[in-house]
């Protein structure tokens, strides 16, 4: 009997067990973010990836930097003195500043996609059009609104970018985005030297003189508009965004084709059926409530600058503080200096440092600008290409070393290369240093983009960028402003200023948290 009775119970034991296991295999069928971004695999779909938001990282570094480009001989028929030129390499930045923050916020509520798309067709839209501006004041208006697309597709890119990215990668392949920036600084160098001193290719019409460098400037544009089109017919949304937002099928859909692409000779499909999907309640407690307009606009007004909010309490706080520091720093040094980058070439044709003789150009306005000085464009081409070494040097070690040490090193050193280019005496020295500027801040904006979307959750990461980007405007329009108007009187000023920022913002960088391989939350 007792036999018997352990036989009947064992088919019973067995079946319990069985139905247990089939419990736990069905819980693990649903996977994380992160782990069904490894079960996707690595490989062309992110290699693909890597290209087309690099091309639209590279079509905002096109944007922005063409006005340095153009002043040499724009200034000429637009009749700008210096400060309009402070005026108008800082209109594309207050643009930013305006875009940033809107766009990331709609990008982390709408999704990254589709916000991209907009933000890079009003780019290249509005960059184009500014090339029949007949006068300083519309072009200025152009450029401005042309910032506020790129204020938008700036930090939208990079947080749809490394919600792609496994774990163990991500860093690198943020630096390799990041380096598409001097991939669109020389495509801007680059052009700007073929087309701008070749003044055959002047059109006169009967209400506008179309000079060589307003069809620079429509080139510019081509990139972020094929940009644009391309997100538009071939990319999808993010993954990330989309389970945080509840989509469950479309964000399966997703990992489905990047399973394919990266494991093109495999015969199963994608080996995950769910994935973990948060709870909405708390969107469900967001939601407008009825009311009069007057409310319901408050109530909005609060959505928007709730995530402003979280980003200074609790442990954020101390982060957010120090990067808006750096953001500030960094910005004012590298684009009040960059910008400035041709037009102190231009002053060093004679021989001498850019600050020397200053008396020179205090009446340049009415120096002429014809013929075109090649040279100033060729150097150009020079300090944008000198970007290469630091971009390697960052994708090589940013997951080794982390972006925490790399950020305040490469700040430190920048700070130091921007001094001695004030106390330099020569051009090829001026070139030189200039030079080391350019390798050595690219490893600070590369280390700077790991570290903003590793650094902040899914549901305030394009924001956080969003408001960091927006301060670096502001310290962006600054520093133009202030190069307009002492880069002729007091040159040095200027300088030593970058320097100290530059140290400033190194020194800020050592409270940040380290974030080496760390998983998105």
């Amino acid at each position: 009997m007792p036999r018997r009775a352990h036989e009947d119970t064992e088919p019973l034991l067995s079946s319990t067990h069985i139905d247990e296991d089939d419990d736990q295999a069905s819980s693990r069928k649903k996977l994380s973010y992160e782990e069904a971004v490894e079960k996707a695999g690595f490989g062309l779909f992110h290699w693909l990836l890597l290209v087309v938001c690099g091309w639209a990282n590279a079509s905002d570094a096109v944007e922005i930097l063409c006005v340095s480009f153009l002043l040499p001989t724009a200034r000429c028929d637009l009749h700008l003195t210096s400060a309009h030129m402070g005026l108008l390499t800082a209109s594309i930045f207050l643009g930013m500043m305006v875009g940033g923050y809107v766009w990331g916020y709609l990008a982390d509520r709408r999704g990254r996609r589709s916000i991209l798309v907009i933000s890079l067709a009003v780019n290249g839209v509005f960059g184009a059009v500014a090339s029949l501006a007949p006068r300083f004041w519309l072009f200025l208006l152009l450029r401005f609104f042309s910032g506020v697309g790129v204020g938008g597709s700036i930090p939208v890119i990079f947080s749809y970018f490394s919600e792609f990215q496994p774990r163990l990668r991500r860093g690198a392949m943020i630096s390799a985005l990041a380096t598409f920036w001097m991939a669109g600084n020389i495509l801007a160098a680059g052009v700007a030297w073929l087309v701008i001193p070749r003044t055959s290719l002047n059109a006169h019409w009967g209400w506008l003189n179309f000079q060589s460098w307003r069809l620079f400037v429509v080139l510019c544009s081509i990139p972020s508009l094929s940009s644009a089109l391309i997100f538009r017919l071939f990319m999808p949304e993010s993954p990330k965004f989309l389970m945080e937002a509840g989509r469950e099928a479309e964000a399966l859909s997703v990992f489905q084709t990047m399973f394919k692409l990266n494991n093109r000779w495999a015969t199963k499909p994608f080996p995950v059926p769910g994935l973990v999907i948060r709870s909405r309640d708390n969107e469900v407690k967001n939601r407008p409530t009825s009311g009069s307009r007057y409310q319901q606009f408050t109530h909005q007004l609060r959505q928007v600058l709730d995530p402003m909010k979280q980003l200074f309490v609790g442990p954020l706080a101390s982060r957010s503080v120090s990067l808006l520091i750096i953001f500030f720093c960094i910005s004012f040094g590298y684009y009040g200096l960059w910008m400035w980058f041709p037009e102190l070439f231009k002053r060093t044709e004679d021989g001498g440092s850019p600050c020397a003789n200053v008396s020179r150009f205090q009446n340049s306005v009415n120096e002429s600008c014809y013929p075109v000085k090649t040279a100033v464009y060729m150097e150009g081409f020079i300090t944008a290409a000198s970007n290469l070494p630091g971009n390697i040097f960052t994708i090589l070690l940013m997951d080794r070393i982390g972006g925490k040490i790399l950020l305040c090193v490469s700040l430190l050193a920048s700070s130091m290369s921007v001094f001695i280019i004030y106390v330099v005496k020569t051009k090829a020295q001026s070139l030189i240093m200039s030079c080391v500027f350019s390798g050595i801040s690219v490893i600070s904006w590369n280390a700077l983009d790991v570290l903003g979307t590793e650094l902040y959750p899914t549901q305030l990461r394009s924001s956080a960028l969003g408001v960091f980007t927006g301060v670096g405007r502001v310290a962006a329009i600054m520093g133009n402003v202030v190069f307009g108007q002492l880069v002729d009187s007091n040159c040095a000023i200027p300088l030593l200023m970058v320097s100290a920022l530059l140290l400033a913002g190194g020194l800020a960088a050592l409270r940040l948290p380290q974030t080496k391989q760390t998983e998105l939350t």
